[in-house]
């Protein structure tokens, strides 16, 4: 513990193959190196980073509860195609009290007609996608200046 606001990194199913899934729609960056980036950045922006991958939903759910009981000061979260599927996940963020924001790798809104709605964006402080990797150093900025605008409120 080093005393900063704690942020967690949620990564949801088929996000630990990054690197090997489908190349062309996800890139080459491995999830470790999406989460060392993150620890690196976190760094810099005064906040200690933590990451989870699992392809089980109700693991993603027990995550989120025990991050608010922990103390978390909010979640970067790529639900993955759970985004378009899970109530429970929506749920589950509505009711803690952390500010999440969803994040994704690539642009939904231009792909599948099936991935278009997002269960989780209603819940979420706000969306980033579509630029790859650096998808979640936006959500990791978004959401540290989020939280120090809602310090000074």
């Amino acid at each position: 513990m080093t005393g900063r606001p704690r942020v967690l990194v949620l990564h949801g199913p088929n996000l630990d193959r990054l690197g090997k899934r489908e190349p062309a729609v996800y890139g080459a960056t491995t999830l470790a190196e999406i989460d060392a980036s993150l620890v690196e950045l976190g760094g810099e922006l005064g906040v200690e980073v933590a990451s989870f991958q699992s392809a089980h939903e109700g693991a993603l759910i027990e995550r989120i509860h025990r991050a608010e009981d922990e103390g978390a000061a909010g979640v970067v979260f790529n639900p993955g195609a759970y985004t378009h599927t899970s109530i429970a996940l929506r749920d589950a963020i509505a009711a803690c009290a952390l500010p999440v924001i969803e994040v994704h790798l690539s642009n939904v809104a231009a792909r599948e007609p099936f991935r278009h709605h997002s269960h989780i964006a209603p819940v979420a402080v706000g969306t980033i996608a579509g630029f790859g990797p650096e998808s979640y150093r936006l959500g990791l900025r978004a959401l540290v200046g989020y939280l120090a605008r809602a310090r000074r409120t």
